[in-house]
């Protein structure tokens, strides 16, 4: 309770308060991305297809197994992130959240590095369209100051359809095509809206962990999803 009674809602704070909380949130958005690469680049050049194929391609359980695992992952993590107690359990869940997101990347990005061509410039790409698209929504709040939390029921029915969706590809061995890709990506686009004006309206000052960790989670869905229409476009040409 010592944080709430010490620490407002951002919206509520003095204007130098709210700005600091900005720029914490950010540059660990920007910490997380960045620690993200590093780690993905790491795991794309030292494992193996044997052992990738191992973990995600050994029966339709396994990739089960492997994503569940990851929805629990982040879970903790999203509950660490938002301790109250504890600043090294806040840092704690953003560390494990971005290598839980490493190692559900791993398959794609090691496909897109190892079996296609100029695999440098497609992940280049993707990642400066998904910046321009994250960039662009969070501006958007920015300067209208909307909140988006009307959002929020359509984005759960969305997420629960995508998680069925992907569920039933996995047990029935169906490949998930270039229209769920862009279905993704307008979703994820929805959830940077109502992401960010939640950053802004109903997080306090002291919650900027949490608040960079909620908003990499839907930045690293958002370019991963836009990775994956240029893979599907690029092998058609």
């Amino acid at each position: 309770m010592r944080y709430e009674l010490d620490y407002p809602l951002a919206a509520q704070a003095a204007a130098s308060e709210r700005a600091a909380f900005i720029r914490r949130t950010y540059a660990h958005l920007g910490g997380a991305i960045l620690a993200f690469a590093g780690l993905e680049t790491l795991l794309v050049n030292t494992v193996s297809d044997r052992q990738i194929f191992a973990i995600f391609g050994g029966s339709p359980w396994s990739l089960l197994v492997v994503l569940l695992a990851f929805y629990g992952a982040s879970w903790l993590a999203q509950t660490w992130a938002r301790s109250e107690t504890s600043v090294g359990m806040q840092y704690l869940g953003l560390a494990l959240y971005v290598v839980a997101e490493a190692v559900i990347f791993l398959p794609l990005l090691y496909i897109c590095t190892h079996f296609i061509p100029d695999s440098t410039g497609l992940i280049a790409t993707a990642g400066i369209l998904t910046l321009a698209v994250f960039g662009g929504l969070t501006l958007s709040v920015f300067l209208t100051g909307k909140d988006y939390s009307s959002l929020a029921p359509v984005l759960c029915v969305g997420s629960m359809i995508a998680f069925g969706v992907i569920i039933a590809a996995i047990l029935f061995g169906f490949s998930l095509g270039l229209f769920f890709s862009f279905a993704m990506v307008a979703l994820m686009s929805g959830f940077i809206l109502y992401e960010t004006s939640d950053v802004m309206l109903r997080h306090r000052t002291y919650q900027h962990v949490a608040a960079a960790l909620t908003l990499f989670a839907s930045v690293a869905t958002l370019f991963y999803y836009i990775l994956r229409i240029l893979m599907i476009l690029n092998s058609r040409d």
